[in-house]
């Protein structure tokens, strides 16, 4: 049998057009202004529903969001961060562990004198896999630390482990009213992609609204 693991719902704002972003290594954040005061409850009324929420180190790099829970009354969630080689800005938000919890997830090739600095700003470090993050470990792991609840903002590479691995429950998207273009932009899901109709992950409409002037929509994934 399957080693329990959290629920997983996959939370982003895109564009009409699927896009994270302006161009490939710009900040979500630009996109981001375009979002109303409903929205942006919208979001963090999940973000204080859940047990943790969990973006990839790129995200971090480029973004530096503080996954903290602002909009809403709530408790934060524990801020969980795949990193291979720890390779994260040591002055990043989510190094700020006054606000909330920070779990930074990386390798045994991760240099130690990264992890101990790490460390030494409050966050907690653990070890799942040797080269890449073992997400088949670090699932029921989380489930063992007490994350029955899992929200995840990208990227399009982190959403791309989840969905593969048929880790993700629910999609929940913030419809931006603009069109992006660009080939080379990324897009909710990245990865290689799984190229054949078959292996596509499927999904169900629960519900959808709109919230200020963007459509919300909300799908369960098809078992």
């Amino acid at each position: 049998m399957a080693k329990p693991r959290p629920y997983v719902v996959i939370v982003s704002e895109v564009s009409v057009d699927g896009k994270l972003t302006l161009y490939r290594g710009a900040s979500s954040k630009e996109l981001m202004t375009l979002m109303d005061e409903e929205a942006y409850r919208y979001l963090h009324e999940i973000r204080a529903k859940v047990d943790g929420i969990m973006v990839g180190c790129e995200t971090v790099r480029t973004d530096n969001p503080s996954l903290t829970v602002r909009y809403v009354k709530g408790k934060n969630p524990v801020r969980i961060i795949p990193c291979s080689t720890a390779n994260l800005p040591l002055d990043s938000n989510v190094l700020n562990t006054k606000e909330a919890k920070t779990w930074i997830i990386t390798t045994k090739r991760a240099p130690k004198e990264r992890v101990e600095r790490i460390r030494e700003r409050g966050a907690e470090v653990l070890t799942v896999g040797e080269d890449l993050v073992d997400f088949d470990e670090l699932m029921p792991l989380l489930y063992e630390r007490g994350i029955k609840s899992l929200m995840v903002e990208g990227g399009a590479s982190i959403n791309w482990e989840l969905v593969k691995r048929g880790y993700v429950d629910e999609i929940r998207l913030i419809h931006l009213p603009v069109i992006v273009g660009g080939e080379n932009v990324p897009t909710l899901v990245g990865g290689e992609g799984f190229k054949k109709l078959k292996k596509l992950l499927k999904l169900s409409l629960r519900s959808h609204f709109v919230k200020g002037k963007h459509l919300i929509s909300e799908w369960y994934v098809v078992r």
